[in-house]
């Protein structure tokens, strides 16, 4: 899981922005964080090994000013954390951040290497770039270059991609489960991997499906389709407030977790007990009381910290409703080939909605005909949405 921003506008310090963003974002990877700005007609690229802090002292040293370019903040997958594998990548007059993994990344890279590519990193991300560089040299628009070189990538992936030859634009594609969320404002746009990341500057959002890509400039956002044909979409207006997805005084977000529990579980189920009746309400909640009485056994499935919280939860949906519960790593569930079906209620559980295996582990329940309801953190993340 790695943190990707951008940001493309006459109104702010592109710099000042993107790692503004990306200190939102840093729970998504300490490895490494890199940004990269158009400066004077060129790309200027600053990366640093570790926390975002030391990113933040290189550029101190080595400001860039502009008004467009991309960020990143990485957990490694495809080589160790170091400053030569820390994102942004480039190739030629092509510059990618990129949130993901690429299943055929060997077969790539020993296809570019044999048609003379230098490949300078041991990284999945420095590949695309390639491939979209290689492209733009035969004439390609950089739209065009991203979508021809993405259809060649097998697995998950959210690019954000900046070119040389074409400076007013940041191209942006999706594919899986890795989120990416377009944030529009007045003459300047932004994208991001989570909605918090950019939620000060804009509460205007679009949500890219897998297929997609976007044209973003500083007056626009075109949503595409994989052939590229344009889709019209309205953005959605994000209500909630900013503040409860930071750190909210406490030094670490662990801390912040432990302590806000109490508060936390009034939230979720408090609205929904009505204790005078002894009942719950559960408008919203597409399950009626037949539904309720035909479930035999509930799935709940997580990663991280969500999976310890589905433990509890066992204990208590058995004990209380006397109903069998299983609980999966999402990482693990769909490979064990689980049997699901109409009787069956699959519980996705995610802090941050957007975590890549839950999500599989939602869409394979819904695959095999079970009932899907999401506990998630964050209204409008993809788990939420779907």
């Amino acid at each position: 899981m790695c943190g990707i921003v951008g940001y493309i506008g006459r109104n702010q310090d592109a710099q000042q922005v993107i790692l503004d963003a990306l200190r939102r974002l840093e729970y998504r990877g300490y490895d490494s964080a890199g940004i990269a700005i158009f400066e004077r007609g060129a790309i200027s690229i600053r990366r640093a090994v570790g926390k975002l802090g030391n990113l933040e002292s290189a550029l101190r040293d080595r400001p860039i000013a502009g008004r467009i370019g991309v960020g990143h903040t990485r957990w490694a997958t495809h080589g160790k954390p170091s400053e030569r594998n820390a994102h942004p990548h480039k190739a030629g007059s092509v510059v990618v951040v990129h949130n993901g993994i690429m299943e055929n990344y060997r077969e790539l890279r020993a296809e570019l290497e044999a048609n003379g590519h230098t490949i300078a990193s041991d990284t999945d991300t420095e590949l695309i770039a390639h491939l979209i560089d290689a492209r733009l040299r035969r004439g390609e628009s950089l739209v065009t270059a991203v979508r021809e070189a993405c259809a060649r990538v097998v697995g998950s992936y959210a690019f954000g991609v900046l070119s040389e030859t074409d400076p007013e634009h940041i191209v942006v594609a999706k594919h899986g489960g890795s989120p990416i969320v377009l944030g529009l404002g007045e003459k300047q746009n932004y994208i991001a991997s989570d909605i918090p990341a950019i939620l000060p500057y804009t509460r205007q959002m679009l949500f890219l499906e897998d297929g997609e890509f976007a044209v973003i400039s500083e007056d626009a956002v075109q949503v595409l389709d994989r052939d590229g044909r344009p889709i019209d979409r309205e953005p959605r207006a994000i209500q909630w407030d900013p503040v409860s997805a930071e750190k909210g005084g406490y030094d670490r977000f662990m801390q912040k977790e432990i302590f806000e529990q109490p508060r936390a579980i009034t939230d979720t189920i408090g609205t929904r007990v009505l204790e005078a009746e002894g009942d719950l309400d559960l408008n919203g909640i597409d399950l009626s009381p037949e539904r309720v009485a035909s479930i035999e056994r509930i799935a709940l499935v997580a990663c991280g910290t969500a999976w310890h919280a589905c433990l509890v939860g066992k204990y208590m949906i058995e004990q209380l409703a006397g109903i069998p519960c299983d609980v999966d790593l999402a990482s693990e569930f769909r490979y064990r080939k689980p049997i699901l079906g109409k009787s069956v209620l699959v519980v996705p559980v995610s802090q941050s909605g957007e975590t890549a295996d839950t999500l599989a582990a939602l869409r394979e329940g819904r695959r095999q005909g079970s009932r899907v309801l999401a506990v998630c953190n964050v209204r409008d993340a993809t788990i939420a949405r779907e």
